[in-house]
């Protein structure tokens, strides 16, 4: 779900070669020239940082060899960083890379959104819908890992025009199948969305349909996330055993507490709850029940979403990035996130703990060198993430400041 205008644009430009600040084998002045006088760009093949890899305290060498994470002492290695704090790669778990407020973008367009995900820190994006086949983007080391969720679900007519795969009740389970074999493991269903009808938000899926849904996918070992704002589609949906729920506005406590049984994984994506009031002032002419449901959806939000996280429900970060919303806004949820829990929870709702969550491994012993490099500690300062000093994908440096 996208509506409106995200705070920040966070389009990278280019970037400038890496000045490395300390000191070890092959390393660079403060210029970037090399002994010899000239100037290099730090070898891709074996790369050495000194600093604490977060989320623990303890100063570490790591070195980066073939692209790969390793604790043990490389030969030949350039220095590129000390005195640092290193990052796992960054997470993205709600993004919507080849989409726009109109529907498809082709190719060039989708890169650069990648681009600019990637160039805020967000090395793997989960993508919560998309109408694109972004297959290709598989092809491109300097580009974001991506998980796909197929396309969205919908109903005809109850969701943003040219985004869905839009089908009545009757065909959710075989569309649901299709939407299976296009994605990496995740189908993304719309759970509710205005019924002009009875002007307010109101579930899609009969729960009865909504449930065979869910347990086919499962069947078929993907996992199962939905759209919900509104209480109905949210509560139906983990009572019938959903895996996820996208922003989640619509919790009330006895859902909280099932989700936290369960572990159903909240993804609220802060920073487009922050369009609901002028999403409601569209709407108020037409459909004023809508909102002001939409505004007490807004207004109750940290509370409702801070008692999520105090009972367990594991929460992750999401920019609903594509359609309205900008790419690379991954450092202004983190900073939304501070709102529901310290420092440590809001950054690792965005790394190590949504990696584990995707099955894709942090910073350990022969992992893919995907991290991000700061100057200072971020636990100190969240604002801190918005400036990465260098930023590494598949071993090799792909931004540096």
């Amino acid at each position: 779900m996208s509506h409106g205008h995200a705070p920040h644009d966070l389009s990278a430009t280019g970037a400038e070669l890496f000045h490395d600040h300390g000191s070890g084998p092959h390393s660079h002045d403060a210029h970037g020239h090399a002994a010899d006088g000239h100037t290099h760009a730090p070898d891709a093949g074996r790369l050495h940082l000194r600093g604490v890899v977060l989320p623990g305290d303890d100063v570490v060498d790591l070195w980066i060899v073939d692209g790969r994470v390793t604790y043990e002492p490389a030969a030949g290695a350039t220095t590129v960083s000390t005195h640092c704090w290193i990052v796992p790669g960054l997470v993205d778990a709600h993004c919507h890379i080849g989409l726009d407020h109109a529907g498809e973008v082709g190719p060039e367009e989708a890169e650069r959104q990648a681009l600019t995900d990637r160039d805020a820190g967000a090395l793997l994006v989960r993508d919560a819908g998309s109408p694109a086949d972004t297959r290709w983007i598989d092809e491109r080391d300097d580009l974001p890992r991506i998980i796909r969720a197929g396309r969205h679900i919908a109903r005809p007519k109850r969701y943003i025009r040219n985004f869905a795969d839009e089908v009545d009740p009757d065909e959710l389970v075989a569309t649901v199948e299709k939407q299976v074999a296009r994605g990496d493991g995740w189908v993304k269903l719309v759970g509710d969305w205005i019924d002009r009808e009875t002007g307010d938000l109101a579930p899609l899926w009969p729960k009865h349909v909504a449930e065979r849904a869910i347990t086919r996918a499962h069947e078929l070992g993907a996992r199962v996330t939905a759209h919900c704002f509104e209480e109905t589609s949210v509560a139906e949906l983990v009572e019938v055993g959903i895996d996820g729920i996208e922003h989640g506005t619509g919790l009330t406590d006895a859902v909280i507490e099932r989700m936290a049984e369960r572990q159903v994984a909240l993804v609220p994506t802060l920073v487009n709850l922050e369009n609901f009031p002028a999403i409601a002032a569209q709407g108020e002419a037409k459909f004023p029940t809508y909102a002001a449901h939409m505004r007490r959806l807004h207004a109750t939000r940290y509370e409702v979403l801070g008692k999520a996280r105090e009972a367990g429900v594991p929460i992750y970060a999401g920019t609903d990035a594509g359609g309205t919303m900008a790419h690379g806004l991954v450092g202004h949820e983190i900073e939304q996130l501070h709102h529901l829990g310290d420092a440590e929870f809001a950054l690792g709702a965005a790394s190590w703990r949504a990696r584990e969550w995707l099955g894709r491994d942090g910073l350990v012993e022969g992992a893919s060198a995907d991290l991000v490099v700061y100057d200072s500690n971020p636990l100190d300062d969240l604002a801190v993430v918005h400036h990465p000093r260098l930023i590494v994908l598949r071993g090799r440096i792909v931004r540096t400041r």
